[in-house]
C-alpha cells in the first residue's frame, strides 16, 4: 500500500533528504497545470502587511473600556465567574480570551508555514512544489500580520496549547503526504477559515476585522489545494486506504473539538484573575452543556462546522463515522448545502478590495 495514500502523480514525493532527486532532468518537464489558477490568483490577492495602504496597525482600539468581541461570545463571563469581576476586569478577562484565541491562530499560522515549506522539500512535481513555495510565502505574511497585530494590542502572544501544538507538531514533522495535506489544508485551514469568518462577522475592532477579511483572500485558495487532493485521491482510494485517512482525520477532529479552546489550557489567563481555572471550568461546566455546544455548532461560521462540512463534501467522511460527527452537528443539513465554504463571500470582497488598490500602483520596472 502506498504509505503516502496520493493516488495522483502530481502528488509523488521523496524524502526530505533526497535532493538529488529535484536535480533529475525529467522531473522539470513534467510539470501539473492542476495548480495554475491559483497560482495566478496570487496577482490579485497580493498584499502586504507592513504597508499602511492595505492594513494601518495604528488603527486605535480602547483596551480598557471595549471588548474586541462581544461579550456573549466570551463563555466565561456567561457563567459565575462574571459575579467575580467588576465592569473593567471582564473587559480585560475578554480581550485576554481573544488574545489567547489570536495566538492560537498566530501558531497556526506558523504551523503552515513550516509544512508548506517542508512541502517543497518533497514533492516532485514543478507545480505542486511551485504552489507550495507560493502558499509558505503567503503564509510568512500572516505570521507577520498576526504578529503586529498582537504586539500593537497586547504586546506578546500567548504560549501555543498543548493540543494545537502537538497536533501541528504531528503534521510538520508526518512522512505521509496524506497527513499534511488533509491535517493543514483541510483540518486546520478548516477551522482557520471558521475561525476568520467569526472574527470578521463579530468584532468590534475595525483592526481585526480588515485582518481576517485581507487573511481569508488567501486561506480560501490554500484550503481550494486540499480540496483538489481530495477531489484527486479520495474516489481513487482502497477500502483500506480510505479508512486510514477517514480514522485519522476522526481522531483531528475530537482532538481539537475537546481541548482546542480547553479551559485548563488557558489558565494563564485566569491567574491574572485570582481564579482557580478548576473553579472556571466547573463554573462553565454549569451554563454551558453538550446541548449548548450542539446549538453552537450550529453557526455557519462555528469552527468545527466549518471544519466537519470540509471533511464531508470531500469525501472523508462515510457512514463509517458519520455518527461520530451527527453526535454533534447536523449532518443532513450540511449535505443540502452547496461546495462553498464560509468565507469565500468575505474573501471575494477582499479581492476586489485589494485588486483596486494594486491595480493603482506602480510595477517594478516601470517608470
Amino acid at each position: 500500500m502506498n504509505e503516502h495514500i496520493t493516488r495522483d502523480e502530481i502528488y509523488d514525493s521523496v524524502a526530505p533528504s533526497d535532493f538529488p532527486a529535484m536535480l533529475e532532468t525529467v522531473r522539470y518537464g513534467k510539470r501539473t497545470d492542476a495548480f495554475d489558477k491559483i497560482i495566478s490568483a496570487t496577482h490579485d490577492h497580493f498584499w502586504d502587511p507592513l504597508d499602511t495602504a492595505y492594513i494601518d496597525f495604528s488603527t486605535p482600539f480602547d483596551m480598557k473600556n471595549e471588548m474586541i468581541m462581544p461579550k456573549e461570545t466570551i463563555p466565561e463571563l456567561q457563567s459565575a465567574v462574571a459575579d467575580r469581576l467588576d465592569e473593567g476586569q471582564q473587559i480585560k478577562l475578554a480581550n485576554e480570551s481573544v488574545r489567547w484565541g489570536v495566538s492560537g491562530i498566530l501558531h497556526g499560522e506558523q504551523g503552515a508555514l513550516s509544512l508548506s515549506a517542508s512541502l517543497c522539500h518533497i514533492l516532485l512535481d514543478p507545480g505542486a512544489q511551485e504552489y507550495a513555495s507560493n502558499q509558505t510565502r503567503e503564509e510568512a505574511r500572516h505570521v507577520t500580520a498576526f504578529s503586529r497585530y498582537i504586539q500593537t494590542r497586547w504586546g506578546s502572544p500567548y504560549p501555543v496549547g498543548e493540543a494545537l501544538g502537538g497536533l501541528m507538531n504531528e503534521l510538520v514533522g508526518a512522512e505521509q503526504v496524506y497527513k499534511k495535506l488533509v491535517g493543514m489544508q483541510m483540518l486546520i485551514e478548516g477551522l482557520a477559515m471558521g475561525a476568520f469568518a467569526n472574527f470578521h462577522a463579530k468584532t468590534n475592532d475595525p483592526l481585526l476585522k480588515r485582518l481576517t477579511q485581507l487573511v481569508m483572500t488567501d486561506e480560501a485558495f490554500h484550503h481550494k489545494f486540499g480540496k483538489i487532493w481530495a477531489d484527486r485521491t479520495i474516489p481513487k482510494l482502497s477500502r483500506e486506504e480510505h479508512d486510514i485517512v477517514e480514522d485519522w482525520a476522526a481522531k483531528c477532529f475530537e482532538t481539537v473539538l475537546f481541548n482546542l479552546v480547553n479551559i485548563r489550557q488557558k489558565q494563564v489567563i485566569y491567574q491574572q484573575f485570582g481564579l482557580e481555572w478548576e473553579w472556571v471550568r466547573d463554573a462553565c461546566r454549569e451554563v454551558y452543556t453538550d446541548n449548548d455546544r450542539r446549538d453552537s455548532l450550529k453557526e455557519s461560521t462555528n469552527i468545527f462546522r466549518v471544519l466537519v462540512k470540509t471533511l464531508l463534501k470531500s469525501g472523508i467522511i462515510t457512514d463509517r463515522t458519520r455518527p461520530l460527527y451527527s453526535h454533534w452537528i447536523d449532518m443532513d443539513e450540511i449535505d443540502q448545502e452547496g461546495e462553498d465554504m464560509v468565507g469565500y463571500a468575505i474573501a471575494d470582497e477582499g479581492i476586489e478590495y485589494l485588486k483596486q488598490i494594486n491595480s493603482g500602483r506602480r510595477v517594478i520596472g516601470q517608470k
